[in-house]
């Protein structure tokens, strides 16, 4: 198939664009570098620097007529959304409509577009949180990603293109970047390998579903086998709190270290884990990487980068 992946140069991205080379399709990939890399994309998928809003991107799908989006490219600071909302909806719901638009008349039949679980449900009212739970979103993130949903509905009811949006937890693992709020995991280990010490903000109680990169790999690739459109979790159904995260890559990284506690962020969430039950039933996926498992593969892959 000939696919296009949008934010190819990132974290998960970099990711799945591997699992389709590898798979043979031709892959091509969009992305602006703000927050990717470009030595992350895979010498086999051909490398767009575009940003998702250029209007260019109509003559890139004329030329190519990709059949599939991944659609990963986003504002995805948290906080960045709730200082300046503006900037957020123009680039994850203004892009959207811009590759959608040039999607459809190019023929686009089917996208991949990675959501939301930990800001799209809000605080739960039971957990784990299973698709159907109430959406309600505490920040302009997550509700650019709950709206692009709604608009991925539209395009399926007015032109057929068949979408899965999956709602992730919170995603780590190998290509995090440790520069910028998103991805405490990363976070903590370049602060560790630094020998500065990491922040635990609030009373560290505040718990995620925290999901392995190559989890999430496996959710994508089954996404694309899946007939027709629908909305998945893609998560462990595991709750941990920060100060757990903290001590398991503590004590793998650096076992002295003290804990440092701050202030709490204003309007955090305090609860988020996701029921992966319909995943597991319909797409035939779960997750396989143990938390603390995980956590040990990420703090070892910092430490080998430091090494080379």
């Amino acid at each position: 198939m000939r696919i296009l992946v949008t934010g190819g140069a990132g974290f998960i991205g970099s990711h799945i664009t591997d699992a389709l080379v590898n798979r043979g399709h031709d892959v091509h990939v969009i992305d602006d570098l703000s927050g990717g890399r470009r030595e992350q994309v895979n010498p086999k998928a051909t490398f767009h620097q575009l940003d998702i809003r250029d209007k260019s991107i109509g003559e890139l799908w004329k030329t190519h007529q990709f059949e599939v989006m991944y659609h990963l490219a986003a504002q995805m600071d948290v906080r960045k959304s709730v200082a300046d909302p503006g900037y957020d909806a123009d680039i994850n719901i203004g892009g959207l409509l811009n590759l959608m638009e040039s999607g459809r008349k190019n023929g686009l039949k089917k996208v991949v577009f990675s959501s939301t679980g930990g800001a799209i449900y809000g605080e739960p009212e039971r957990v784990p949180q299973d698709e159907s739970h109430t959406l309600q979103p505490l920040s302009p993130y997550g509700i650019t990603k709950l709206c692009s949903e709604k608009y991925l509905h539209f395009y399926k009811e007015s032109y057929g293109v068949e979408y899965v949006a999956l709602r992730y937890g919170n995603v780590y693992g190998p290509r995090q970047n440790p520069h910028g709020e998103a991805g405490v995991v990363a976070i903590f280990c370049e602060r560790m390998l630094d020998s500065k010490q990491p922040t635990i903000f609030g009373d560290g109680l505040q718990t995620r579903d925290y999901v392995f990169v190559t989890d999430v790999v496996a959710a994508n690739l089954q996404a694309l086998e899946f007939s027709g459109s629908d909305i998945f979790n893609v998560g462990t159904g595991v709750e941990t709190n920060v100060v757990e995260l903290f001590r398991t890559l503590r004590d793998a990284i650096a076992p002295t270290m003290a804990e440092l506690y701050a202030a709490g962020k204003p309007g955090e969430q305090k609860r988020s884990v996701l029921d992966y039950t319909k995943s597991k039933l319909v797409l035939g996926w779960t997750p396989q990487v143990e938390v603390t498992q995980g956590l040990r593969l990420v703090a070892e892959w910092f430490q080998e980068r430091r090494d080379t």
